[in-house]
Order: structure tokens, then sequence, then C-alpha cells
């Protein structure tokens, strides 16, 4: 699993790549408070290698809390900035800092 951060120095905007290796996994998506938790918006595509990857612009000076579904498992990050527990679902989730 990695997180990569990219500025973006024209723009209030950071270009963030998740990605998981998952090689036996059919589906994989990264949910989070920038998609409102919703699957269909944070689907990620399955390369040759069995990684599961996507881009996706979020706004700079904000922490988000996220988690990976991978067939419909939740997973954390191990590489996130922190953790963070969440009452509504009973456990930590990762944490990404921009």
């Amino acid at each position: 699993m990695a997180i990569k951060k990219q500025f973006i120095k024209t723009k209030p905007v950071v270009k963030v790549t998740f990605s998981i290796e998952a090689k036996k996994a059919t589906a994989a998506a990264v949910v989070g408070d920038f998609n409102n938790w919703n699957p269909a918006e944070g689907e990620l595509a399955k390369l040759k290698n069995g990684t599961f990857k996507a881009v996706f612009d979020l706004p700079k000076d904000h922490s988000f809390e996220f988690k990976y579904i991978v067939d419909g498992s939740y997973v954390n990050d191990p590489e996130a900035d922190s953790y963070a527990y969440n009452d509504f679902a009973g456990a930590e989730n990762s944490v990404l800092a921009l």
C-alpha cells in the first residue's frame, strides 16, 4: 500500500495517488471524507502486477479519514499519516493530511 502526494504550485489541490496490492482481489476502492464514503466514486483500477491504483485531486490544507475496500473488506493503509478512531465505524480509520 502506498500514498503518493504531488502538490500543485499553481492550484489549491494535491494529486493523491492511492494504491494497494491485492493480487487475488477482483475489486478495490478507496472511500473517505473526500468522496462521501462512496465506493463508486473511489474505484481503483487493477494493474497487471496485481496492484489497484487511482489518482484523485484533493484540496490542500485539509485532512481526510479514509479506508480501502478490497472485495468488500475494509482495510487501513499502514503508510497513512495517522489514524483516528471513528465512533460510527467502531474502529480506526486511516488519516491523510495534505
